[in-house]
């Protein structure tokens, strides 16, 4: 069901359906677009870098960035067009980390995952210790 609310960019009332912004907002966005796409799409510009279509279109590199995350715009066909990774800044195609940073944080997921299974081994160690030691205990006071 829709809802009214004020648009986050420009503070106007409008109803909230499938947009997250108002109409005048909704055509602003669309106008960037077509500020940036025309622009790549000349053979001259094909190959700019994202700082490049910034500098040539004025519209926000975020904007950018959001049109390509939505797949609006397909850096496959722009071969130097990217966004930086959220965690170091390099370059990327797709997602929000590059594949070191992916890699990173798989390794450190496994080294907690080995970090767990080792104190596992160490509290069963312990227990069957302590087991042992109980065991012992009570053959020693039955024989008595």
């Amino acid at each position: 069901m829709a809802e009214l609310v004020n648009c986050p960019n420009c503070g106007k009332l409008y109803v909230k359906a499938l947009r997250s912004v108002c109409d005048v907002c909704a055509r602003e966005v669309e106008n960037k677009f077509d500020i940036v796409y025309k622009f790549i799409r000349r053979r001259e510009n094909r190959k700019a870098t994202l700082d490049e279509v910034v500098e040539g279109t004025e519209v926000e590199k975020d904007m950018i960035v959001r049109f390509i995350r939505e797949g609006r715009l397909h850096v496959s066909q722009f071969p130097n067009l990217g966004y930086p990774c959220s965690k170091c800044g390099k370059n990327i195609k797709e997602g929000k980390l590059c594949g070191d940073c992916t890699d990173g944080f798989s390794r450190d997921l496994e080294a907690g995952d080995r970090q767990k299974a080792y104190e596992k081994r160490k509290e069963d160690r312990e227990k069957a210790k302590y087991q042992t030691y109980s065991s012992m205990s009570d053959r020693f006071n039955r024989n008595r």
